[in-house]
């Protein structure tokens, strides 16, 4: 006879709690992202390709789903729901929604529910900060600029801000000049007596910048002549479809995971594309972080990240076991109801 095994209570994790956990732990989620990257690229983690839901009627909307699984001491299985509807924007509410549900790796049985908008913001930004640290070396960081500048823009810069190296000036584009002039505003609240300057194109800003974050929403490259490069900066491509094929040929690439990244018509996939081969990438985040892959100081570094659900399931995973200890799930009793193999007779049902 076999052991009752215990179904998992289903727990709402509402986006306040998520931002009452994560909220000023950047140095700590931190480290939670590089040990994720590290379990991943230890082969300890289970990371399918993304699936992508488009639209014919709605051709810039698109949802997509991340399923992962997640090993080592705190395993947890999942998927990430996330939508991304640019036009949102003019709705004046954010781009991007999404939901996390997590699984029990011995049952099975999805345990919570956690809004995630922010939980990849901040997996996001992380990721960020762990290549930031892992490839600026010795390089000087007198400025810092930001391509873009939405609400992963903001994320991005409170992460990277606690790696120890305030730049002199921060850079700001945007294609909306009240967008990067709120977002300069922003800065010149949190710069550390930093500099905030506004550049009127995004050639100004790369050709000026130690350090380029790119967190917009291009569909297409639009960063195309490696002239403006020749100082050779980091490049943070967060937002992946930025820089043209010429500029990433000319770089060193590192990027999250090589299968993962070269789909979907990233910067790096239509490289592939081009060339027909992949020898132009250097190797992975988790190559640098082991010493595999050493990152030289005279070229422009372009760190390419994909986003990887494995890094969802690691924050998430914090955030619920977190709000657990404080008390803050929002438990649904009776989520699971019909349990019985056989069902059993329900005794208004006989009456009737």
């Amino acid at each position: 006879m076999s052991d009752q095994a215990e179904i998992p209570e289903f727990s709402v994790v509402p986006g306040r709690t998520v931002h009452r956990v994560l909220d000023g732990r950047q140095r700590e989620i931190t480290e939670l992202v590089e040990k994720a990257y590290l379990l991943h690229g230890e082969a300890r983690t289970i990371n399918p390709p993304s699936y992508f839901l488009r639209f014919p009627d709605r051709p810039t909307a698109r949802i997509i789903a991340l399923p992962a699984s997640v090993g080592g001491d705190r395993p947890v299985d999942g998927i990430k729901w996330i939508s991304s509807f640019p036009s949102n924007l003019a709705r004046g509410i954010p781009r991007a929604s999404a939901v996390l549900v997590l699984n029990d790796p011995v049952t099975g049985y999805p345990y919570a529910c956690l809004e995630s908008s922010i939980i990849s913001a901040v997996r996001t930004a992380a990721s960020a900060a762990v290549a930031a640290r892992a490839l600026i070396g010795d390089r000087p960081v007198r400025r810092v600029g930001y391509l873009g500048t939405g609400l992963i823009a903001r994320y991005l810069h409170t992460y990277l801000s606690v790696l120890g190296r305030t730049p002199e000036e921060f850079g700001v584009h945007d294609l909306s000049p009240d967008y990067a002039r709120g977002f300069a505003d922003y800065l010149s609240g949190t710069a550390g007596g930093a500099g905030v300057r506004v550049h009127d194109s995004a050639e100004e800003l790369v050709r000026s910048c130690d350090v380029v974050v790119c967190a917009t929403t291009a569909a297409a490259p639009h960063l195309l002549d490696p002239s403006w490069f020749a100082h050779h900066p980091l490049v943070l491509h967060v937002s992946l479809r930025d820089l043209g094929t010429d500029v990433v040929l000319d770089s060193v690439n590192i990027v999250d995971d090589v299968e993962h990244v070269l789909k979907a018509n990233t910067s790096v996939h239509l490289a592939e594309q081009l060339t027909g081969g992949r020898d132009f990438l250097h190797g992975t985040l988790y190559d640098v972080l082991t010493g595999r892959t050493a990152v030289p100081g005279d070229r422009t570094v372009v760190f390419s990240p994909f986003g990887l659900g494995v890094l969802d399931l690691a924050v998430g995973e914090h955030v619920f076991t977190r709000a657990r200890e404080q008390g803050e799930l929002s438990v649904v009793d009776g989520f699971f109801h019909d349990l019985k193999r056989h069902g059993s007779p329900d005794a208004e049902a006989v009456a009737r």
